[in-house]
């Protein structure tokens, strides 16, 4: 093996991370990175189970561990006999902090996250497993929806400077690289901390200018509240940019976002899908939604399921209310575990019901796919293709003519 073997769990800003750790580390051969999420507590449970596999199938490899789970209890994983290092998010994009002895004990190597004021200096040199680059552009949230113990993993928000960003994508660019997605913690936050507080529209516009040999971009989770009319205008009529919008809209009742924390009404949340659709009617609607919420009752639940049909949800990340200690909502009256886990199988139900409709729309439709590893693929849409007959070169953009769908997407076959 050449180099550290990467575990990433999570989101798309720890693939991106995990990249850029893989290049740091790049001489490493025995090191194994676990990079863990921490956004539900299954999630810290997967980590757990990713750092016991990977000591059984190489008992000889250091362990290091990072990632948002090991940033806010690192104790815990150092505590596990498997583990060497826990690092920190502030730490684990510094190339010295993976060559170390392991001790007879794990050591934590950790900062204040909180007093970070500034994003990782360095930016993926490569995505050796991605057809789409991901560019991290924005770490951190200054928002504190009363669920969620992230800020608290990736400290407070904080911009990659455009100059940087634009940098970063020519270069990717120049390396084949035809789609590059945006990503950050809260992304539409980008640009409050930099000097003259440039928008995300504003980023959107300065890269489309300036690299214009870029053919894709797409954009990771926004949150609704902050799309402004610089912004609505980019996704509703740039045709570079992808016609996909992730939404983090969390619940469908307006009590709940209240309790929740969130800036949006659920009339809020309808109006700028319509909006959205009636300027760019191919535009596929994602979101994330969590189930079971702590005081959610039949009613509330009923207006979170309803939202998918009256959002067109066709992407839904489904949550099952996972409650997090340190947070206002773990405090709050808890649903009992059998309530939350069906109220979640409906949501996704429900979910799988729209986006079955809505795939059954696009067969005979030319889909301008971006071919990705074995024989797959994703249209501009962000629909799932799997090509017919010979698979095409990972990272090429094939015209494809829709011949059906399946319940995770579609196959398709050059034109």
């Amino acid at each position: 093996m050449s180099g550290p073997e990467l575990i990433t769990l999570g989101c798309r800003l720890n693939i991106v991370e995990s990249e850029t750790m893989r290049v740091l580390a790049a001489d490493q051969d025995d090191l194994i990175i676990i990079n863990s999420c921490a956004v539900t507590s299954e999630a810290v449970k997967q980590a757990r189970q990713a750092i016991r596999q990977a000591a059984r199938r190489r008992p000889g490899a250091r362990i290091v561990v990072t990632g948002c789970a090991a940033q806010i209890d690192p104790a815990s994983f150092a505590a596990m006999p498997e583990v060497a290092r826990v690092l920190g998010n502030g730490e684990k994009m510094r190339a010295e902090r993976f060559a170390f002895e392991p001790g007879e004990r794990a050591d934590i190597v950790m900062s204040d996250i909180m007093a970070l004021r500034e994003t990782t200096p360095h930016m993926a040199a490569a995505f050796s497993t991605h057809a789409r680059a991901f560019v991290e552009v924005q770490n951190g949230c200054d928002h504190r929806c009363t669920f969620c113990i992230i800020p608290f993993g990736r400290g407070n928000s904080r911009s990659v400077p455009a100059a940087t960003v634009v940098d970063r994508i020519k270069a990717l660019v120049d390396e084949g690289h035809q789609e590059v997605v945006l990503t950050g913690v809260d992304l539409t936050s980008y640009g409050a901390d930099l000097p003259g507080a440039p928008t995300l529209g504003l980023l959107v516009e300065r890269i489309l200018t300036q690299v214009p040999a870029l053919g894709r971009l797409r954009l990771s989770s926004l949150d609704s509240i902050e799309i402004d009319d610089r912004l609505f205008a980019l996704l509703t009529g740039e045709q570079r940019i992808m016609p996909h919008v992730h939404l983090s809209l969390q619940a469908g009742d307006d009590l709940i976002l209240k309790r929740m924390k969130r800036r949006h009404s659920r009339a809020q949340a309808i109006a700028l899908v319509e909006r959205l659709k009636a300027a760019r009617p191919e535009i596929a609607i994602g979101a994330d939604l969590i189930a079971g919420f702590p005081t959610e009752d039949d009613a509330m639940a009923a207006n979170s399921l309803a939202l998918i049909d009256e959002c067109d949800i066709v992407f839904g990340h489904i949550f099952p209310f996972s409650p997090r200690a340190g947070t206002p909502a773990a405090r709050m009256p808890q649903l009992d575990r059998a309530t939350v886990r069906r109220r979640a199988a409906e949501l996704r139900a429900r979910s799988l019901i729209r986006r079955a409709a809505w795939l059954r729309t696009l067969v005979g439709t030319s889909q301008a796919v971006l071919a990705e590893r074995g024989g797959r693929g994703h249209a501009p849409n962000f629909a799932h293709v799997a090509f017919e007959g010979e698979a095409p070169m990972p990272g090429s953009i094939i015209s494809t003519i829709i011949t059906g769908h399946h319940v995770d997407g579609l196959t398709g076959r050059a034109a």
